[in-house]
């Protein structure tokens, strides 16, 4: 290893550039890890969400290579998980259980992304998120954790009871992590909606009992047709768009719950009849990312078979080809998690 790394550099969508960076020097309590894959997310697109430039990648698995000073839990050549972002236990927000809403959380990040050879992670990334991964995990399966942690931190707030239909708005990644992990929580009747046939395929594989086209008809009619005339129990939205929103509400039974399982833009208006609001008794809610906990879940899930992570991973390219990578990410047609390998792509 040298002093210096390649890394995929985000200047825009549509400018990805592969450039020569420093390997981050590690202190007291810290380690160097050796990228061995990384997933890229779609919130990489949204053009809000980032700052330009900085280097791509939140979901890695890695390698130990270096130590630093005063660390004994891990040895060189382990593999790990760590979360890009982690917490701390000694603040208001945290007490409460709002973890990722503390302003320290994000804060904590990756140095200086995860599509790159090596990153540094910090003492409180090993304090609080960072997991040897099981031998019987793959660097690939191992991509899902943090992007279906916070699948997993969502349905935990979705007030499913045993039997409840739901619904998914949405069959990209993270709605097929919804389809697949909603059962876990009681959830019976899982139906995904999504315009794509070929997205609604791949839900059906993950445990969809039905599926809408918005395409083909009203969704609304839809929904009851396959529900014994009853809304969904529970809907989550996992399409960042106000007409998905929209959508979503119509979907939810009275005394449900509707799910905001992303983000609109700032500034983006999402309004409600106030009549209905109130009478209609449907709790909203949202989760912000995963904390120390849901990553902890997700990989004892994982480690014991629950999880289908395999199937998830649609494309595979080495660090060279991230532009191309990232414009089928743009493009979310048929692609669901599309996996970077900065040291090339292992032979299948």
């Amino acid at each position: 290893m040298g002093s210096l790394m390649r890394a995929a550099v985000l200047y825009g969508v549509d400018d990805i550039r592969i450039e020569d960076v420093p390997v981050p020097e590690i202190g007291p309590g810290e380690m160097l890890l050796k990228t061995r894959a990384c997933g890229l997310c779609g919130s990489e697109t949204m053009a809000w969400y980032k700052t330009e430039p900085k280097v791509l990648g939140h979901e890695p698995s890695a390698e130990v290579v270096e130590l630093g000073a005063g660390v004994t839990d891990y040895r060189i050549g382990d593999r790990v998980f760590v979360n890009h972002h982690v917490g701390r236990v000694d603040s208001h927000l945290s007490r409460r259980g709002h973890f990722t809403r503390d302003p320290f959380y994000r804060t904590m990040r990756l140095d200086p992304g995860g599509v790159c050879e090596y990153f540094r992670i910090t003492a409180q990334h090993l304090a609080m998120d960072t997991h040897l991964l099981p031998e019987t995990v793959t660097d690939e399966e191992a991509v899902t954790i943090e992007p279906w942690s916070c699948v997993l931190s969502g349905l935990k707030v979705s007030n499913i009871q045993p039997g409840d239909t739901v619904a998914v708005v949405g069959a990209g990644f993270m709605g097929l992590g919804f389809v697949h992990l909603a059962p876990f929580f009681g959830a019976g009747k899982v139906v995904s909606l999504d315009f794509s046939d070929w997205r609604l395929d791949r839900a059906r594989s993950y445990g969809a009992t039905h599926t809408i086209n918005p395409g083909a008809g009203d969704t609304v009619d839809a929904l009851r047709a396959v529900n014994k005339g009853r809304l969904a129990d529970t809907v989550v939205v996992t399409a960042p768009l106000p007409s998905a929103w929209r959508q979503a509400v119509e979907l939810v039974e009275v005394g449900g719950c509707l799910h905001l399982g992303a983000p609109l833009a700032p500034g983006e208006d999402w309004a409600r009849d106030g009549n209905r609001a109130y009478f209609d008794q449907i709790t909203v809610t949202s989760r912000y990312s995963s904390d120390h906990m849901d990553t902890y879940s997700y990989i004892r899930l994982l480690e014991a078979g629950r999880i289908n992570a395999r199937e998830a991973i649609s494309h595979r390219f080495p660090l060279e080809d991230t532009a191309e990578a990232f414009r089928l990410l743009v493009e979310a047609r048929r692609s669901t998690k599309i996996v970077i390998y900065p040291h090339g792509v292992p032979d299948a």
